[in-house]
């Protein structure tokens, strides 16, 4: 009788034990999935809530194959934001790629992009050049991140916040 209620102890402190583990090793999973996959409009509301993005144009998909030459149907989703007029540098591009392996693929061609906009402006508009020459060119797993602004450190944290 005795023998029976030890194993049965075991028994059950080992399916705690398991259940335990499970369920913990469920949330951290759960947690790290979920970071991949921020939606970009909740990403836009972040960087909304730091910097002015009113004074911007919000950018479409021709105006993501015009500026960077990537096409849509390689961005699962994207938010891009450019100057108003050409005489400004600002920008705030972030793009989640469908599959990691076009990840530098996109960071080169945002990298051409950032080259024309700093020859452009070099010896025209020194303090947009200044601004381009700060700028922020970086991924976090699927997302391509491209920031030319004044608020660079501000927008950079927001975004880096969101995806974690």
């Amino acid at each position: 009788m005795k023998n029976l209620r030890k194993q049965s102890k075991k028994i059950l402190i080992t399916l705690f034990l398991l259940i335990f583990s499970a369920s913990i090793f469920s949330a951290c999973s759960n947690s790290a999935e979920s970071n991949k996959n921020v939606a970009i409009k909740d990403i836009s509301e972040k960087i909304s809530s730091v910097t002015d993005v009113a004074q911007m144009k919000k950018g479409d998909t021709e105006k993501l194959k015009k500026l960077y030459k990537i096409d849509a149907k390689d961005a699962e989703e994207f938010i891009l934001y450019t100057a108003t007029s050409n005489i400004k540098a600002d920008e705030i591009a972030v793009i989640k790629v469908k599959d990691s392996n076009q990840v530098e693929d996109v960071k080169k061609k945002m990298g051409k992009r950032i080259e024309k906009q700093s020859a452009s402006f070099k010896d025209y508009l020194p303090k947009e050049y200044d601004l381009i020459e700060k700028h922020v060119l970086k991924n976090k797993d699927n997302y391509v991140i491209l920031i030319i602004s004044k608020d660079v450190e501000k927008i950079e944290k927001a975004i880096d916040e969101s995806v974690k």
